[in-house]
């Protein structure tokens, strides 16, 4: 799931926009797995949690 930065820095903004979108299902199925006591290590919801606004905050900074 976590990747190096060098590899985060040469996607695209198609590209991140993408993985944007994937890493929102997979957060959402972790809440649902979360909520119906399914799933043994919670550590991987903060996990997605970072990634995601690691991947906004690049995509906010190509803006400028």
């Amino acid at each position: 799931m976590v990747e190096k930065k060098t590899k985060k820095e040469a996607l695209t903004k198609e590209a991140l926009q993408s993985k944007l979108a994937d890493l929102k299902k997979e957060q959402m199925n972790q809440r649902f797995q979360h909520a119906a006591g399914q799933m043994p290590k919670t550590h991987v919801m903060r996990q997605t949690r970072r990634e995601i606004a690691r991947v906004k905050t690049k995509l906010n900074a190509d803006k400028k």
